[in-house]
């Protein structure tokens, strides 16, 4: 079996459902709170590549999910025993439920059957959240695994969702990170030992074969 055939069977899309994660305008759009990683994922192709993933997706027949973080006006229940937590306190820019802050970016195509997750805590898109719960009722087996940021909350999403038994594929020209060849050392030196690391083309034509 050729790695393409590998690659093919784990994607079967009745079995697969793809995240995004963060890709939402408060972090990635024009108006980020974080600049830096915003213009890395927009710069880099990133996002353009993220919706070409979602868009595959649904001509597939696989499920997708949008893992989003959002803030109350009133900061309760919000993360605060971290240097990163206490500096989002700061920013101008707050992800607050029903802003534009938190709407997708304009890359991203969004259909009814979608899913969107949402936290008012913690580093994890999966953990605290009902991404387990909805992968199983769906009847997903792989979990594909894209956004940002290959600094915290990509790497959290890749370890939860493999000590959850879920196959794990992250496509590396699918996420982002600051700086780049920090992002690019965590997708070498860790996810690859827990991931199927491949790229956008790859699974988009996994998706046709």
């Amino acid at each position: 079996m050729t790695s393409a055939d590998r690659l093919a069977a784990l994607l079967r899309p009745a079995t697969t459902a793809l995240l995004t994660v963060e890709c939402q305008r408060g972090v990635v759009g024009s108006d980020s709170v974080l600049p830096e990683l915003a213009a890395a994922a927009r710069d880099s192709g990133v996002l353009d590549r993220v919706g070409r993933l979602v868009a595959g997706a649904h001509a597939a027949g696989a499920a997708v999910l949008h893992a989003v973080a959002i803030r109350r006006p009133d900061g309760r229940g919000a993360n605060r025993n971290a240097r990163l937590f206490r500096a989002a306190d700061r920013l101008p820019v707050k992800q607050l439920d029903g802003t534009d802050a938190v709407r997708l970016t304009e890359e991203i195509p969004v259909a009814d059957t979608d899913l969107t997750v949402t936290r008012l805590h913690g580093l994890s898109p999966i953990a605290g959240t009902d991404v387990d719960a909805l992968l199983r009722n769906l009847g997903c087996r792989t979990l594909i695994v894209t956004g940002v940021s290959l600094n915290i909350a990509i790497p959290n999403a890749v370890f939860d969702a493999v000590n959850l038994g879920y196959d794990v594929v992250l496509p590396a020209d699918a996420v982002a990170g600051v700086p780049a060849d920090y992002a690019a050392a965590v997708v070498r030196h860790s996810l690859s030992l827990v991931a199927t690391v491949t790229t956008t083309d790859d699974i988009l034509a996994a998706w046709k074969r």
